[in-house]
């Protein structure tokens, strides 16, 4: 018989085992039913309240995650008569090329790989942050990986890279989880409709069971998806006149019009000192009636910017080491300022 030689096959730690370390309450478990609803109802228009996804580009470690998460959460209560925050919990990174692949792969940030222990030190993050009462959402890149924690999150992204993925459509179809589909790489919109088309029918598919055994999976379809505008090579497209543009498109495909834009990416041109720009001009946009435009993304840390870093020793606290981030005094201004001039609408 011959064998592919070209790989090593390692033991690992099944999603039940892990589910059963780090487990929800059931207030916990009613608590994230409760987010996805909130959620589901501002996507669908049920719900006037402003969505501000937040948070750093990647998690990459537990002290710095938690730490953030209670000063969101605390700023949510100041803030939630008119905003719903979700916190961003990015475990995994897509990479042009080669790099750091995020906490799971790479927990110790050191290139030795240590994926059950990324796993592991993931799991009790979301936990804990769930405890502390901020829900969370991550982008799903991984489909085994993201097995492991399906139960936690609250929202999910399917990134530019991925939006295209037949995989990923089928895995969103049998999701009871908001998602949104960012455009592609070139700025177009077009992988992004075909994607929450594709994922609101049912579909059948071969799935893992939380004790690892391979299943297959009929799918009922989500209608709680909606699209997420990032830019493109030719530059931003959360401009009125883009944003207008789209809304007619899925207004003629009969599809959900909500959109969150993102206010990083090539929105900011990578400049992530611009995302307060795009924030005041989406939340003008909002403000003057477009009443489309559901949300906003922004990537946030403790400090600003971001760090080179090869090892977890080496970690400066609550820096970025992937993509650049605002720090937390600038996002406290950019959503209080939001806040604000919501209270003021509102009152009108």
């Amino acid at each position: 018989m011959i064998t592919n030689k070209n790989y090593l096959e390692k033991k690992i730690i099944t999603p039940k085992k892990i589910k059963s370390k780090y487990k929800l309450n059931l207030k916990n478990k009613l608590k994230i039913i409760n987010n996805k609803n909130t959620i589901s109802d501002i996507i669908n228009k049920k719900n006037n309240k402003f969505l501000i996804i937040c948070g750093p580009c990647s998690i990459s470690d537990y002290k710095s995650s938690i730490e953030y998460g209670k000063k969101l959460y605390n700023l949510y209560k100041k803030v939630k008569n008119y905003i719903y925050i979700v916190m961003r919990t990015y475990l995994e990174k897509p990479r042009t090329s080669i790099g750091w692949k995020g906490i799971i792969n790479d927990p110790y940030i050191n290139n030795t790989n240590k994926i059950e222990d990324g796993i592991i030190i993931s799991r009790k993050i979301l936990v804990d942050l769930i405890k502390i009462n901020i829900p969370i959402g991550t982008e799903l890149l991984n489909p085994i990986y993201f097995k492991y924690f399906d139960d936690l999150f609250s929202w999910i992204s399917i990134g530019a890279r991925t939006s295209e993925s037949q995989i990923h459509r089928e895995i969103v179809s049998s999701l009871d989880i908001p998602t949104g589909f960012k455009n592609s790489l070139d700025g177009t919109i077009n992988s992004s409709i075909n994607s929450i088309k594709s994922s609101s029918t049912k579909h059948t598919f071969i799935s893992i069971k939380d004790d690892g055994k391979i299943c297959l999976l009929d799918s009922n379809g989500n209608n709680n998806t909606h699209i997420i505008l990032r830019g493109g090579k030719n530059g931003p497209n959360y401009y009125s006149d883009k944003i207008n543009s789209y809304i007619d498109i899925l207004k003629k495909e009969n599809l959900n019009k909500s959109i969150i834009i993102d206010c990083s990416h090539d929105n900011s041109y990578k400049n992530y000192k611009l995302q307060k720009k795009v924030s005041d001009n989406i939340i003008e946009q909002k403000i003057n009636g477009n009443e489309y435009i559901s949300g906003i993304m922004l990537e946030s840390n403790l400090f600003e910017g971001n760090q080179y870093c090869n090892s977890l020793n080496n970690l400066k606290f609550g820096i970025s080491i992937t993509d650049s981030c605002i720090g937390w005094d600038e996002t406290e201004y950019i959503i209080n300022n939001i806040y604000k001039k919501l209270k003021k609408i509102n009152k009108k």
